[in-house]
């Protein structure tokens, strides 16, 4: 399988343009079957709970089938607890038919869950960001790749959750503008993940005060610069250091990856620089974003969730999949 990929690559390359197909999925709390101290109690391993092989199985064979059937070129990855775990659920895509050659994940803090990428494209290279030494906030992994003669960086991010506030959410976004800067204006640079921020969080989290104590600003909105483009891609151009989110180059009803009290919202994200948007080089396909939306992953009008019971001690159920939905948009070089 790796060298059939290798060679269809090779192939398309000769052929002219290649079309790349990047995606980010939170696969809500894949942790392994090790003890280290820093599980969910209800994923301390072979306890009541009923974290055990069996459904550590069903677990990396549901997440397995829908990154499979996304079929991502590149996929970020959050709520991954360890190596070992991204090691097993990319063995289980093996089985399924689906191979990824390279894989990473951010492990230099020993937080609970991590961000991770899978990919069918050799890195030049990947490197761990660090938000704060504090273990509230999760490591940003990125990775550069070159196809073509074009150079582009994917980084990988899940911002802290709204069990906090905005101020801690403006610190990841404030980190990833200064990586920005590092690596310059005129990059190709693609920001995805679970941002657990709104493409407008700047308008539904007004009325929030428990979230909003930065009189306003948020981090995808402000220190991203996503507040002012709000047009289809085609139409868009951005300021130095500005990001566009690619939600706005779909339909209004499409824009969503998770249901929260019954309201839909798009808390996981695609962010592109400047250099993506024109047809030069490499850039966004128009109107390729895309969430993962085939029925097997909905429970009625609900995301089809890992399923645990409501009463404590929470007991896995071995059913479900994940609480978000995966974002997929497509590259051309």
């Amino acid at each position: 399988m790796k060298y059939i990929a290798i060679f269809f690559l090779l192939l398309s390359q000769l052929l002219g343009a290649t079309t790349l197909k990047i995606a980010t999925y939170n696969v809500e709390n894949l942790f392994d079957l090790q003890k280290s101290g820093h599980e969910y109690t209800e994923y301390i391993p072979n306890t009541k709970s009923k974290w055990n092989q069996k459904n550590y199985k069903i677990k990396l064979h549901n997440i397995a089938r829908v990154i499979k059937d996304i079929d991502a070129d590149i996929i970020g990855l959050q709520e991954i607890e360890s190596l070992q775990a991204l090691k097993d659920l990319r063995f289980t895509l093996k089985r399924q038919g689906l191979y990824y050659p390279y894989f990473k994940i951010a492990n230099y803090k020993h937080t609970t869950i991590k961000v991770a990428m899978l990919s069918k494209i050799p890195f030049i290279y990947t490197h761990e960001i660090a938000v704060q030494s504090s273990y509230k906030y999760r490591n940003i992994l990125e990775a550069k790749f070159k196809i073509n003669g074009e150079e582009f960086f994917v980084l990988v991010n899940h911002w802290k959750a709204k069990s906090g506030p905005e101020s801690m959410r403006i610190l990841s976004a404030k980190k990833l503008i200064k990586r920005v800067k590092e690596l310059g204006k005129d990059k190709n640079i693609i920001l995805l993940g679970d941002f657990n921020s709104h493409y407008e969080e700047n308008i539904i989290f007004k009325r929030q005060r428990r979230h909003n104590d930065t009189n306003g600003v948020t981090g995808i909105n402000d220190i991203l610069g996503t507040k002012e483009h709000k047009k289809s891609a085609y139409y868009t151009k951005l300021g130095d250091y500005e990001f566009y989110n690619l939600w706005y180059d779909t339909s209004i009803a499409d824009r969503w990856t998770y249901i929260f009290r019954r309201k839909r919202e798009a808390l996981d994200n695609i962010l592109i620089s400047n250099s993506l948007l024109d047809k030069r080089g490499m850039h966004y396909e128009h109107h390729s974003i895309a969430s993962f939306n085939q029925p097997y992953v909905f429970k009625g009008k609900s995301i089809y969730r890992w399923q645990t019971s409501r009463k404590k001690p929470r007991v896995h159920k071995g059913k479900g999949y994940s609480d978000h939905l995966g974002v997929i948009a497509k590259f051309v070089i």
